[in-house]
Formats: structure tokens, C-alpha cells, sequence
């Protein structure tokens, strides 16, 4: 491994970890939502939760230019009051990528939360439980196992984001060159196979090592609630 591609992969992790983190707690709030409430509208959030899926992801990355652009609704305010910009930076490859993975994880995420049983978090009030404690103890630790697919498959998707990246950040080597973004920069110079095959065998290692763990912890984490 060069230099150069253990760059690419330093910032490539780097890049989905803060993606999956920074998206974590927004998909739950948003499975939650979707899972246990009925609102007007629920199909409508639905629906724009999913678009990134099933519009080009050029789209998406042309809508984040727009919103944080130095004169859009919240590059504006960034540049201004706190002279912070994502583009052209990792800080904006992170959150490209993290749009992208936001449907696979509220999906996840939403059908765990719908499988847990509400008559058994009733049964834990009746006996003096308080709502919180109900849902550290019964809800979180039987959801929890969907709740780590979801993170895993987010990882994933944002270690292959390539479309919306490009798109709003733009392919600068080193600082928004992800995994995808690399291997389309190598397909692009003459005699870049070898390069190409590197760079791909360490992205479908990365994810497969990813999907490995996640299916290990979940396995862990069911056979320990079947014991209680």
C-alpha cells in the first residue's frame, strides 16, 4: 500500500464514520417517528426520507451546493457568524455522504422498532417504570440488533458514495478523495489498472469486513436476549 492510497483510505473511513455518527441519531429520531406516530404528512417525510434512493445522485449533490453555498440558506449563515465552510473539504464529503446513507438507515432502523412488542413496554409501566427507563431497558435492547444494520449499511453506503460527492465537494486528492472518487481519478489515467484493482479490492474488504462484525455483534446481542 503507497502513500497515496493509504491516504485515500485514512480519509475514506474517516469520512463514513463521521457520515454514520453524524446521521445516527437523526435516522433514529426519524424511524421512531415513522414507526410509533401517526401525523398528517407521515407518507409526504416518508417519501422525501427515501428520494436520495431513487433520484440521480448528481440531484442530490446539486441540491447541497445549493443549500451550503457561501450565498445559500446555510452555507450563508456558517460563512458569516462562524466563517466555516464544507466545500471543498472532507466536512462536506461527510455530509454527501451521510444524505445518502440516511434512507438505508431509518429503513433499518424503522422495521426493528416496529417489530418490538408495545405490550411489553405497557407491562414494564404497569409496574412503575417511567417512560425513559422503559425504553432503555425493553425497547432499545430488542431494537438494537436493526439498529446496528442500520449503522453497518450507512458505513457502507458512505464508503461508496461517489455521485453527490463529486457533485458538491468536487475531487480534491487528499482532502475530499474518497474510495469511489480515487478509483474513478485512476480509471481516468493511462496504465491506472493496477491502481484501480487495489483500490477496489480495499473497498469490497472494507465493507465486507464491516457487514461481518455487524452480523457477528447482532448474533451476540439475539442470542443474549434469548437467554433473558
Amino acid at each position: 500500500m503507497t502513500e497515496e492510497i493509504a491516504t485515500v483510505v485514512r480519509l475514506s473511513l474517516l469520512v463514513g464514520g463521521m457520515a454514520t455518527l453524524g446521521m445516527l441519531p437523526i435516522a433514529f429520531a426519524l424511524a421512531w417517528l415513522l414507526a410509533r406516530t401517526d401525523f398528517p404528512g407521515k407518507v409526504l417525510l416518508d417519501g422525501i426520507i427515501h428520494l436520495p434512493l431513487v433520484v440521480p445522485p448528481v440531484v442530490t449533490g446539486w441540491v447541497l451546493l445549493l443549500v451550503f453555498a457561501p450565498d445559500g440558506p446555510i452555507g450563508g449563515p456558517l460563512e458569516r457568524w462562524f466563517g466555516v465552510s464544507v466545500m471543498f473539504r472532507w466536512t462536506g464529503a461527510a455530509i454527501a455522504a451521510g444524505i445518502m446513507a440516511l434512507p438505508l438507515m431509518v429503513r433499518a432502523m424503522r422495521l426493528s422498532i416496529e417489530a418490538v412488542d408495545q405490550r411489553l413496554e405497557q407491562a414494564a409501566r404497569t409496574l412503575g417504570a417511567g417512560r425513559w427507563r422503559a425504553f432503555a431497558t425493553i425497547t432499545l435492547p430488542l431494537a438494537l440488533p436493526g439498529i446496528l444494520a442500520g449503522v453497518v449499511l450507512g458505513f457502507a453506503r458512505s464508503l461508496g458514495e461517489f455521485g453527490a460527492t463529486i457533485t458538491f465537494v468536487s475531487n480534491v486528492p487528499g482532502e475530499t478523495q474518497t474510495l469511489p472518487l480515487a478509483i474513478y481519478a485512476a480509471l481516468q489515467q493511462p496504465g491506472g489498472e493496477a491502481i484501480v484493482w487495489r483500490l477496489a479490492a480495499i473497498s469490497v474488504g472494507l465493507s465486507l469486513a464491516a457487514l461481518v462484525v455487524s452480523e457477528a455483534v447482532a448474533r451476540r446481542q439475539g442470542r443474549r436476549l434469548h437467554v433473558l
